[in-house]
């Protein structure tokens, strides 16, 4: 997001007019939508512009999972569970959680994304399917102007390589069922409540292992019932897909270009496929 200046204003007076004390503002987090906590009152603010069509969404399945029991973030109680909107900008509130350090065992985290499917399959929302997700990057990278400094031949390798593992993930004809979307270490928070889940927006339906594909090798590895010829499909979509994203123009990602080089590498590389975990463990050797 580049009007961090406004986002925040609107958000504080939102909260303020909630009756929520909001004077200071701390940026937690800035790509596609701006995330805050809100002091004195402790909230955490989720801010994008009005266009952003996910919030909505978003709220409503953040009340269900609740409901169902799952390992989630939680709104705001003190307020509506609504979108609101302020001087161009949607703006949700949500539960502030103090993170906790060590994280959960690799066991932990699988037992609480275990548990999150399972409440998933109790909760019944329109959503995109895995697909709609892969097309989106099939649309980045097929769009010039909307990758314009991605090379021709790096472009015809993703396109490849993105619709040939597209056919052959469906042909497997797995189960499928809703997910998180993108539970990488960044969606998942360390709290004393055990790990919760964070950023739901991209919640989608497919094989449980398109979620898997999301996490940390040793996370997975306690994860029962795996197909592990998908999960190994699934995390190379997985590479591809974050790659064509950042290289989209307007991905705001702090040292995005880099990490969708980085994915590229490993594309070419070969398997076995690294997890997301293990791509940043390389740029940070760097």
């Amino acid at each position: 997001m580049t009007d961090i200046t406004r986002a925040i204003s609107a958000a504080t007076a939102v909260a303020a007019s909630l009756g929520l004390p909001a004077d200071g503002a701390i940026v937690l987090h800035s790509s596609n939508r701006l995330a805050l906590r809100l002091t004195p009152c402790d909230v955490l603010a989720r801010v994008a512009p009005a266009g952003h069509g996910a919030a909505r969404f978003e709220v409503e399945l953040a009340r269900r999972l609740a409901r169902a029991g799952c390992p989630t973030g939680l709104l705001e109680p003190r307020v509506a569970p609504r979108v609101y909107t302020r001087d161009g900008f949607t703006v949700t509130l949500w539960t502030y959680y103090e993170t906790v350090a060590p994280h959960s065992s690799p066991a932990g985290r699988a037992k609480a994304l275990e548990r999150l499917h399972a409440g998933m399959r109790e909760v019944d929302v329109p959503c995109p399917r895995f697909t709609d997700r892969i097309a989106e990057a099939e649309e980045v990278v097929a769009d010039p102007d909307r990758s314009p400094e991605l090379a021709a031949e790096d472009r015809a390798f993703l396109a490849g390589v993105l619709g040939s593992l597209r056919r052959s993930i469906e042909d497997r004809g797995a189960p499928e069922q809703l997910l998180h979307g993108e539970p990488h270490p960044g969606n998942v928070l360390g709290t004393e409540h055990g790990p919760l889940f964070i950023d739901l927006e991209t919640c989608c339906r497919g094989p449980v292992e398109f979620d898997l594909a999301h996490v940390a090798e040793a996370v997975a590895e306690h994860y029962p019932d795996v197909d592990q010829g998908l999960l190994d499909e699934c995390r190379q979509l997985v590479l591809a897909m974050v790659a064509a994203w950042r290289w989209e123009g307007r991905d705001r990602l702090p040292d995005g270009r880099r990490f969708g080089v980085e994915c590229l590498r490993s594309l070419r590389a070969g398997p076995p496929w690294p997890a997301l975990d293990t791509v940043t463990g390389r740029l940070d050797a760097r």
